[in-house]
């Protein structure tokens, strides 16, 4: 009964992760807007950030965006709305055109990474849940039959084959939890971080980077080419936003 208690309480705090993990898509759905591409008139003010996100407000928060002219947030929108839908062609479709139109070089996107979008992070989340689940039955009736050992010994099999895919696609994911969308255009990276600082390079509007470091009221940022430089944090959107402390 230990046995069963332990595997139990397992379970119980894999759903809640899961949980956690899933609530961003747990908000009202809406249907798809047209794609920026097909001409659609120029917005006034895009909508402001829902309390709760769902890939298709995201979308169209993007679409809001790129139709005002403001390429970084509509690309950092894209992003976002990929994590939660990362099969959906027309998210990916009018990310391409707006990075284009930015005249941003496309983001090639590697095997693994393609792996990885194979399911959200929600979903791999609950396969996981579920490879625990199914692993935990089948011990825990070890201990108490001698009976159908093949069944049991497929189910742990399984089981642990789910929780492994779902350990590979966090790991694959990780990279994604650090990277950034520049949200103004010209941005200057500087070699210190301080606003009189001399500047490294400069950045492009919804060009993605990576973040390596914070300090004060700016971050420092690595380009897809090896450049390091400090950027100003607000000008920069960080793909995945975490929660203010």
């Amino acid at each position: 009964m230990r046995g069963l208690g332990m595997t139990l309480l397992v379970v119980g705090l894999a759903l809640h992760a899961a949980q956690a993990c899933s609530q961003a898509s747990h908000a009202p759905q809406t249907s798809h807007a047209s794609r920026v591409s097909q001409g659609a008139e120029v917005a006034e003010a895009p909508p402001a950030p829902p309390a709760r996100y769902s890939a298709d407000e995201l979308y169209n928060l993007g679409n809001s965006y790129a139709r005002a002219g403001k390429a970084g947030l509509a690309v950092l929108n894209y992003e976002r709305a990929a994590l939660l839908a990362p099969q959906d062609a027309d998210i990916r479709a009018n990310l391409e055109y707006v990075r284009a139109a930015a005249h941003v070089p496309a983001q090639p996107r590697s095997l693994l990474a393609r792996i990885a979008e194979a399911a959200s992070p929600a979903s791999a989340a609950w396969l996981g849940v579920f490879g625990l689940a199914l692993a935990g039955v089948g011990m825990v009736a070890g201990r108490m039959t001698s009976r159908f050992r093949l069944v049991r010994a497929g189910s742990i099999m399984a089981g642990g084959a789910l929780v492994a895919l779902t350990v590979s696609n966090a790991m694959l994911q990780w990279p994604r939890m650090h990277e950034a969308v520049i949200l103004v255009s010209q941005t200057q990276a500087r070699v210190t971080p301080v606003p009189m600082g001399d500047t490294a390079f400069v950045l492009p509007e919804a060009e993605t980077v990576t973040l390596t470091a914070e300090h004060e009221d700016f971050v420092l940022v690595r380009t897809r080419d090896g450049r390091s430089g400090w950027v100003a944090r607000a000008n920069v959107g960080a793909v995945v936003p975490l929660r203010k402390r």
